[in-house]
């Protein structure tokens, strides 16, 4: 047989791909070999989102796991930050079963060492890929330890629990809240982890359905919202609540429907983290608004820029012993939770921070959304190279202004800042703008655009 090619389907943090025209349970099974033996671990925990070929591609996995001589823990039907608590709490690698919001023809795996630490292409991944693809052609090959058992263990109290006991609940007063899960596994968490509350809890689209039926499950999309912001409107609810198709991204709309930027949301944990832990770091990416540095500042503690993506932020989490991070995609990251993101958390110490005083969502926000912003615009270009450079050139030397190539080209003036990054899988370059005012927002953005062809 000719080795499979995996170099579409394993990209720079996780594997994804079309099941079954680009990836099967039988290149499954030798994942689960590949992840043993680079991992050299003895015991794994395996867990699975609702889509359909989820469960016989994580048994396939498990049964490879066991092949090479590992014991197997399978959780079953998890959030991707149920997985990284399963890991973390038993102290074992972990593979995650899901293609996040991606259509239902999609799926994937997300893989992490004991302790919910990231397996990346520097990290593992490129090894994996590489044993994949010669056993693919050349067959599973002999191992002198005996295989390994394969047992089910339920940890949704478990993981429900620990996350409560991160954050004081006790003094919360009753909230309205609307819940929109998309038909992913925040139908399957969310009920468990707001069981006993003071919640009043209007459930959308809980039903676990991996054709998403109703929307795609990526709430960062304005489209995806719809639904729940009416529904707040419609209902007089305290907030809203989306959550993506692995739950392990969380997005919040106000009491008159209106989005709440993950900007804000991170400032606002971040002062609530740092109350708990005064003088430690927080972590955030470079796209994130201004506030976010300058509230950690205002709270006592350091603030680092780092660029966008989970692995570089974990990486700065655990060199600085950071005890929070957060990105402008809505993930977030806690020390006290092995570093990983898990929006379920993020999405409590809104609940305790709101009800935790009187006042409503807008006007609790309003402290941390401080200035104008474009939101993500994203521009098809044939030369993304060129394009970055044209723009660079033009602002180089420019009186007043500063440029950076942390993560594509960060431009900053007093009164507002840019950044521009290629898109790793597609022509794209996306731009995200911030400025006192929406007026320079918009000047901004225009000068920049025309510089792009855009």
């Amino acid at each position: 047989m000719a080795a499979a090619d995996l170099s579409q389907i394993v990209k720079a943090y996780d594997v994804r791909g079309v099941v079954p025209d680009q990836w099967d349970e039988g290149l499954s099974e030798l994942f689960g070999a590949a992840f043993v033996k680079v991992t050299g671990a003895d015991a794994i925990v395996v867990g699975h989102d609702m889509r359909p070929s989820s469960p016989g591609l994580s048994r396939a996995f498990a049964r490879g796991a066991a092949r090479r001589g590992a014991d197997v823990t399978e959780i079953g039907l998890c959030s991707t930050d149920q997985l990284y608590f399963a890991s973390g709490s038993l102290g074992l690698p972990g593979a995650m079963f899901t293609a996040s919001h991606n259509p239902a023809q999609y799926n994937g795996i997300k893989l992490c060492r004991a302790g919910a630490a990231p397996v990346g292409q520097d990290t593992g991944l490129a090894e994996i890929r590489a044993l994949v693809e010669e056993w693919s052609a050349a067959g599973l090959p002999a191992t002198d330890a005996p295989e390994g058992t394969v047992t089910q263990r339920d940890v949704l109290a478990d993981y429900a629990a620990h996350l409560r006991a991160l954050v004081d609940l006790t003094s919360m007063r009753t909230l309205r809240v609307v819940v929109d899960a998309g038909n992913g596994m925040g139908g399957h968490t969310v009920p468990t982890v707001l069981d006993g509350l003071p919640v009043e809890l209007d459930r959308m689209y809980f039903e676990l359905d991996g054709t998403f039926p109703n929307h795609e499950a990526n709430p960062l999309d304005p489209k995806n919202i719809v639904d729940l912001q009416a529904r707040v409107r419609e209902t007089g609810a305290d907030l809203g609540i989306a959550f993506d198709g692995d739950a392990d991204r969380c997005f919040v709309v106000d009491e008159n429907g209106d989005p709440v930027s993950p900007s804000a949301i991170t400032a606002l944990v971040a002062a609530r983290e740092l109350a708990k832990s005064p003088g430690s770091t927080v972590i955030h990416n470079c796209i994130t608004s201004w506030s976010v540095p300058e509230v950690v500042r205002e709270s006592g503690g350091v603030p680092v820029r780092t660029r966008v993506g989970h692995s570089f932020i974990k990486e700065q989490m655990a060199a600085t012993g950071a005890i929070f991070g957060g990105e402008h995609s809505a993930h977030y990251y806690f020390r006290d939770f092995w570093n990983a993101d898990t929006g379920m958390l993020a999405a409590l110490h809104v609940l305790a921070a709101l009800g935790g005083q009187e006042g409503t969502l807008s006007d609790l926000v309003a402290k941390y959304d401080r200035y104008a912003a474009s939101g993500e615009i994203n521009s098809t270009v044939a030369d993304q190279a060129a394009s970055l450079a044209a723009v660079k050139g033009a602002y180089a030397g420019r009186d007043g202004v500063e440029l950076d190539e942390l993560d594509g080209l960060t431009v900053t003036a007093a009164d507002w800042w840019f950044n521009l990054r290629a898109s790793n899988t597609e022509p794209l370059l996306r731009l995200n703008v911030e400025a006192r005012d929406a007026a320079t927002v918009g000047t901004v953005r225009d000068e920049v655009l025309e510089l792009i062809g855009a």
